[in-house]
């Protein structure tokens, strides 16, 4: 079983190292920017003339300040890039974890193995967490020197949920779509299906408070439970706990559709 883990992990701990830099780049970025704009209040009135759409997408409401610390982040980070860029590394590693081996012949070589199936889908599916956990830890040390640095006037409780949030919004859909591929043994499947539920997820949290009759499915939104504007307005522990529930029950259809599936006579 450690080994499992090792090789979940270690064979793309330099994949995962470019985009750790990645992050801490991106981050630090716009990080620099903040200085320039701090205190103007020709950012914040420009902000209030955006179209109500354009500013429900960014998850800044009528009391958000962009030219503060934690209002700046949750505009230009937490609204969207930063899930985005957690979605496409955890669906990318979920859909070749089990259906990208299984297309390349791999898969059958490692449940040959004494080792159950439930220990191989098990850990390669704790791989990704590390992965996400590592992702989780360079986005809050990265904001924490950036907060020394260019005095973002962050709340660490905050910074914390709102970074896990984003985490198990990826873990979620990482899972799914090892749980696709797992179901279906495509990767290109394991890639559309939970990118696509993301993409409609994002647009109800978007638009729900605009659309009245969107508005009852925001509860189907994954986006909506990770959170809007969690810098500036603070955590919802209890969406994040439906949210992190809502991993475990994919994870646990993963492991039981693929100890249950047909893999080559495996």
């Amino acid at each position: 079983m450690p080994e499992l883990l090792r090789r979940a992990v270690g064979d793309r701990s330099r994949a995962l190292g470019a985009w750790l830099l990645g992050f801490a780049a991106y981050i630090a970025l716009i990080v620099a920017v903040f200085p320039s704009i701090h205190g103007s209040q020709q950012f914040d009135d420009l902000l209030k003339q955006y179209p109500d759409v354009l500013k429900s997408f960014l998850g800044i409401g009528d009391t958000l300040s962009i030219t503060s610390g934690p209002g700046f982040l949750d505009t230009e980070l937490f609204s969207l890039m930063l899930p985005l860029l957690a979605l496409v590394l955890a669906i990318g590693v979920g859909a070749a974890t089990i259906a990208g081996e299984e297309e390349q012949g791999l898969l059958e070589l490692v449940v040959s193995a004494p080792v159950t199936r439930r220990a191989v889908i098990g850990w390669k599916a704790v791989g990704l967490a590390v992965e996400i956990v590592a992702v989780a830890v360079t986005i809050i040390v990265t904001l924490l020197i950036g907060d020394a640095l260019a005095d973002l006037g962050l709340d660490a409780g905050r910074l914390v949920g709102a970074t896990l949030g984003i985490c198990l919004l990826a873990l979620l859909h990482g899972w799914l779509a090892m749980l696709v591929g797992a179901a279906t043994r495509h990767r290109s499947f394991a890639i559309a299906v939970p990118a696509g539920l993301a993409a409609i997820a994002y647009l109800i949290a978007g638009l729900h408070s605009l659309a009245d009759w969107l508005d009852p499915f925001r509860y189907v939104s994954t986006f909506y439970y990770a959170g809007q504007s969690t810098l500036s307005s603070g955590v919802d522990w209890g969406h994040l706990a439906v949210l992190a529930a809502a991993c475990l029950i994919v994870l646990a259809a993963a492991i039981g559709v693929f100890e249950r599936r047909d893999l080559g006579g495996a």
